[in-house]
């Protein structure tokens, strides 16, 4: 077996600029070096695993290349928050944390937390993703973000969530629609509505057929939408009825849509997740402690949202 203790931290580095810029040129120019070193710390980290890693004609990562490449993303991020921790014992918690947010909740939650971070630990970077849950888990599982607010369960092994919040599922349509302006809507209302509704397989879809399977309604699709930005978009251009969680939907009443709740239906339930083997950073403990306080305090505002009780994660 190739000895590993002769690896360079700057070989894993050199890697991911490649990756990450797409090629040996444009890694240079973001390392500020020349292309003749690139090339030499891949070749000697090549020579050290005994596998080629970089495709040279296409600058892609070979498949050695992504288990290499997930590996050193998260050796740089244990690197980082050890920085963070050391630093932090001395003196204020500092360094950088990153989280990923679903977009709809995102929406209200992003400035708020941005916001009491910045008075309670000013020396704190903080980085928010936005993203769909599904790519929040890849970004969690790499090591690309230290926290992930997203809908739970999220049936991953590698990963663990508390519970943040529950929110209500409603209907949303525009003028013309025949269920638009109902204040009440039942399952009942829905039977034989053609709805944008997410893919089959996704939990929500799932409890959806079945629900709609035990009453003998028909769950007619007007479309099937991976994304919920996107069926609340499609929803609010007059495209079709959407059943959307209330944070998808904005606050104002003169945008020319209806919403209203949907009895019957299970709320989605949204969490905060870490990898089940990280030892998060003092910065990302800080994170998730102050993110906590602003859905406690903040949620029960928005409408639809029903904060979970307090909770904290434990530094180990």
């Amino acid at each position: 077996m190739p000895s590993l203790f002769v690896m360079d931290l700057r070989q894993l580095a050199t890697l991911l600029a490649v990756v990450d810029n797409g090629g040996f040129t444009a890694a240079s120019r973001s390392l500020h070096t020349v292309q003749s070193n690139v090339s030499a710390h891949i070749s000697r980290l090549e020579k050290e695993l005994g596998a080629t890693l970089i495709d040279r004609a296409t600058g892609l990562p070979t498949a050695e290349g992504q288990v290499v490449v997930e590996r050193a993303r998260r050796i740089q991020a244990e690197l980082s928050a050890l920085t963070a921790d050391v630093h932090s014992v001395r003196s204020e918690i500092s360094g950088t944390a990153r989280i990923g947010i679903i977009g709809t909740t995102a929406r209200w939650l992003a400035p708020a937390l941005i916001d009491a971070m910045s008075a309670q630990h000013p020396l704190v970077r903080v980085e928010v993703h936005d993203a769909t849950t599904a790519s929040l888990l890849l970004k969690l599982n790499s090591g690309a973000v230290d926290l992930a607010v997203l809908t739970t369960p999220t049936n991953d092994p590698e990963v663990v969530a508390t519970a943040l919040f529950t929110e209500d599922r409603i209907l949303a349509t525009t003028a013309g629609h025949s269920l638009f302006g109902k204040t009440r809507i039942t399952l009942a209302d829905l039977d034989g509505i053609e709805l944008i509704v997410e893919p089959p397989g996704r939990p929500f879809r799932e409890q959806l057929d079945a629900l709609f399977a035990e009453r003998d309604y028909t769950l007619a699709v007007k479309a099937e939408v991976d994304g919920t930005r996107l069926m609340a978009s499609l929803a609010f251009e007059g495209f079709g009825a959407a059943i959307l969680p209330a944070s998808a939907v904005s606050a104002r009443s003169d945008l020319g849509w209806h919403t209203a709740p949907v009895e019957g239906l299970p709320g989605r339930a949204v969490g905060l997740a870490t990898r089940r083997q990280a030892l998060l950073s003092a910065p990302a403990r800080a994170l998730s402690d102050v993110l906590r306080d602003v859905v406690s305090s903040r949620g029960e505002r928005q409408p639809g949202i029903h904060p979970a009780s307090p909770q904290r994660l434990s530094p180990d």
